[in-house]
């Protein structure tokens, strides 16, 4: 199998598949997917969170309406109703990744307001 091979094969996952998957490469090889944390003084901390440009948007609760939330979160996610209702069973869980401050904000609001938990980290 090509690289490009897998490449095409990661791209047509859902982010539950993505998920699993790097968990089993993680236990297979003995690696972490978590990025290195630098050390920095404390100034320079300081920067960096002021700096930071990707949010990523994590879905904490399902509150009262979960019907909702799930229709809410497959059309964010463009995931089946199977894999949004694993997500939102399986809180907490990250919807999106690595996204805009705006479109996080934007995203957040439109879950909350279904009356889902949701935290921008």
């Amino acid at each position: 199998m090509s690289k490009e091979q897998i490449i095409e094969a990661v791209k047509n996952m859902t982010v539950l598949e993505l998920n699993d998957l790097v968990k089993a490469i993680e236990e297979e090889f003995g690696v972490t997917a978590a990025a290195p944390v630098a050390m920095m003084g404390g100034a320079g901390a300081g920067e960096a969170a002021a700096e930071q440009t990707e949010f990523d948007l994590i879905l904490t609760s399902a509150g009262s309406q979960k019907i909702k939330v799930i229709k809410v979160v497959r059309e964010i996610t463009g995931l089946g109703l199977k894999e949004a209702k694993e997500l939102v069973d399986n809180t907490p869980k990250p919807i999106k990744e690595a996204i805009a401050k705006e479109e996080a904000e934007e995203l957040k609001a439109k879950l909350e307001e279904v009356g889902a938990g949701v935290e921008v980290k």
